[in-house]
């Protein structure tokens, strides 16, 4: 399947590292084109006109206000689409795309490294073989979700936001570490590696956080020390309130 993305930023740059394969591009910084086509040993092309002759699957990675700009251009030619555009829901796309498979997607960060988690908007079956052509493109990436449409802005506020939220985690452990006389390099090593070494554990004991939790804390022992110290600073109340505020900016 040959891919083509319109727009060449971040997150169509961490799709096309983790696909692995050439792409063709267009992008209205002609520069950021030309630099992913060098990368994936692709095709920087004139305009989205272009991509969407010569792809099979044209994925939407530009600004969701620039939709039916971008329809005027790419519809006439496109054989399939992909979307990864926020608040943009399906039948939105397709009433832009009409008479084409079209497909919604939200992907995250890590998908460069093909760790990411990509939600799917859940729709009806379009043509079988493009279908499943197209799930299997995104699956590599990752671990595919399909929720329905009206819930994919919020699956997007956990898991789309998600890498800048464990970033900053990461950092603040960090900080603290070093506050306490730790190298930044010694307390960067032992953090991120304790949170891959977690996620990894999360999948294997099938998401049980609280199991987890428990093997960890022992009664009044430190782990419950610290947690109970993370309950006070407010952090579930944290997190709530960022899914709050993601949401508040979709709608």
């Amino acid at each position: 399947m040959k891919i083509g993305l319109i727009g060449a930023g971040n997150m169509a740059r961490a799709m096309a590292r983790g696909w692995g394969e050439p792409v063709l591009c267009a992008d209205p910084v002609a520069g950021r084109a030309r630099e992913l086509a060098r990368e994936t040993g692709g095709q920087a092309l004139a305009g989205n006109a272009e991509v969407a002759q010569q792809a099979d699957l044209v994925v939407l990675c530009h600004k969701p206000a620039q939709l039916k700009e971008v329809a005027a251009e790419v519809a006439p030619a496109a054989k399939a689409l992909a979307s990864i555009l926020a608040v943009t829901d399906l039948q939105m796309l397709k009433q832009a795309y009409p008479d084409r498979p079209v497909y919604r997607f939200i992907p995250s960060l890590p998908v460069e490294v093909r760790q990411g988690a990509v939600v799917q908007a859940a729709d009806e079956p379009q043509d079988a073989q493009t279908d499943a052509a197209v799930h299997d493109l995104f699956a590599r990436l990752g671990t595919v979700v399909t929720v329905e449409d009206r819930l994919v802005d919020v699956a997007m506020g956990l898991m789309s936001c998600a890498p800048a939220y464990v970033a900053l985690i990461a950092e603040a452990q960090i900080d603290a570490g070093v506050r306490h006389g730790l190298r930044a390099d010694q307390a960067a090593g032992l953090v991120v590696q304790t949170l891959a070494g977690t996620a990894e554990l999360l999948r294997q004991r099938e998401y049980d956080t609280l199991a987890v939790r428990r093997e960890v804390t022992s009664p009044g022992g430190v782990t419950a020390r610290g947690l109970a110290a993370l309950e006070r600073s407010g952090l579930r109340t944290a997190f709530d309130d960022a899914l709050d505020a993601v949401l508040g900016g979709t709608r």
